[in-house]
């Protein structure tokens, strides 16, 4: 169903080029919405739908001058985003830290945390004033416990976790959050089994899943949830981090919404077995 005129938005999504990212763009786009998205390199865009109407603009998010490149060519559309979904990210360097070339692992934090924060800082000024927009971010594994052999990738989205609650507090016009996928098959997977030594036991977890019959999150469900954050206020959304696997978003007949306005404190970073030691 198209959106409604005086629901249209304008959806910014940053790295369109991606698996999750391509599959949110043609569905915005079916459902009446403006998607702009970022690619990396020209090959990348290939099928990534685009008209006169839908924009599209190189961005590296691994390059600090192309991200400032990218904000200023976004700057001269005048088109204010609605919604903003960040869809970079990589799992390499792959392996323990002491064993990771240290440049590398910095690198790859930046690129799955600092500098996705970048992009957002470069382009607030262009959100939709008056208004409150939607910055949607995605979580990873470890949030819950280690992520072995995976630390880079970890650390940051615990970065980016965290970021969402300092946001929101900061921020009146920001509705913004984390989403945990679960497994999706998408092209990031390919970095682990080409690292199966250095993955651990998640190289044989990921091969099986690939193999079998399980799709894992279906590209509906990432959708759905998006537009579930998207639609409810941030003393429901602002500053949490969801998983589209075990959260009942979706379930009407159970009280969701009211048990986390209740309690400003669910789905953040806090210490486990905080009470008081008797």
């Amino acid at each position: 169903m198209l959106a409604d005129s005086r629901f249209r938005k304008n959806v910014l999504i940053i790295g369109i080029s991606s698996d999750i990212g391509k599959n949110l763009a043609q569905q915005y786009i079916a459902d009446g919405h403006c998607v702009i998205g970022t690619y990396r390199n020209q090959d990348f865009i290939k099928n990534i739908p685009g008209s006169s109407e839908h924009k599209l603009l190189q961005c590296d998010i691994s390059d600090t001058e192309s991200i400032k490149s990218f904000c200023n060519n976004y700057q001269e559309l005048s088109l204010p985003w609605d919604v903003l979904i960040s869809c970079v990210g990589t799992l390499e360097p792959i392996g323990r830290f002491f064993n990771s070339d240290f440049d590398d692992w910095e690198k790859s934090v930046m690129t799955n945390s600092t500098s996705q924060l970048r992009v957002l800082h470069g382009i607030y000024p262009q959100r939709r004033k008056g208004e409150v927009s939607s910055v949607i971010f995605f979580a990873g594994g470890g949030t819950n416990g280690p992520f072995r052999n995976y630390s880079a990738y970890c650390i940051a989205k615990i970065a980016l976790i965290k970021m969402c609650e300092l946001l929101d507090d900061e921020t009146d016009d920001l509705n913004i959050c984390a989403i945990g996928t679960g497994f999706v098959r998408t092209k990031i997977h390919q970095q682990t089994l080409a690292n199966a030594e250095a993955a651990g036991k998640n190289y044989e977890k990921t091969r099986e899943f690939l193999k079998s019959i399980n799709n894992g999150t279906s590209m509906s469900d990432i959708y759905r949830c998006i537009n579930w954050c998207v639609s409810h206020d941030k003393s429901i959304v602002g500053g949490r981090n969801f998983s589209i696997v075990h959260d009942p978003w979706n379930m009407v007949n159970i009280p969701f919404k009211e048990w986390l306005q209740k309690d400003e404190n669910h789905f953040k970073l806090r210490r486990f077995g905080n009470e008081h030691y008797t």
